[in-house]
């Protein structure tokens, strides 16, 4: 449960991030390419959506501790597995972009999301 606590909150503080792009906040060097200090429109959906994802992946999560139970086991726990490999693949596609600061952010908190989501599915 540990790690889907610390999953959680660190999608929590990745949530507001978004929510802030959404209302203008001049960050976008942060996120989706660094191309727009404010994001345009399409990329504020874009946050939206990313901030459905999160919440839907800390579901996911706490289905796979046993602290909810929503999903049918296995689907909860391939779910995860597949969580898991969406996290690392955002290591590469933040690795990869030629905002440094997104680069120097938001790499990290890939590689901890995509740690603590091994740790979940892997049980």
């Amino acid at each position: 449960m540990p790690f889907a606590i610390a999953l959680s909150g660190l999608l929590g503080v990745l949530a507001l991030f978004q929510l802030a792009l959404i209302f203008g906040a001049p960050l976008g060097a942060f996120a989706w390419g660094g191309q727009h200090r404010v994001l345009p429109t399409r990329l504020r959906i874009g946050s939206a959506v990313s901030i459905v994802i999160y919440a839907l992946i800390v579901v996911v999560a706490w289905d796979c501790v046993g602290a909810v139970d929503i999903f049918d086991e296995s689907v909860a726990e391939v779910a995860m597995w597949v969580i898991f490999a969406y996290f690392m693949l955002g290591i590469v596609m933040n690795a990869v972009s030629r905002s440094k600061p997104e680069r120097y952010t938001m790499v990290p908190t890939c590689v901890v999301l995509a740690a603590l989501s091994y740790f979940i599915a892997a049980g």
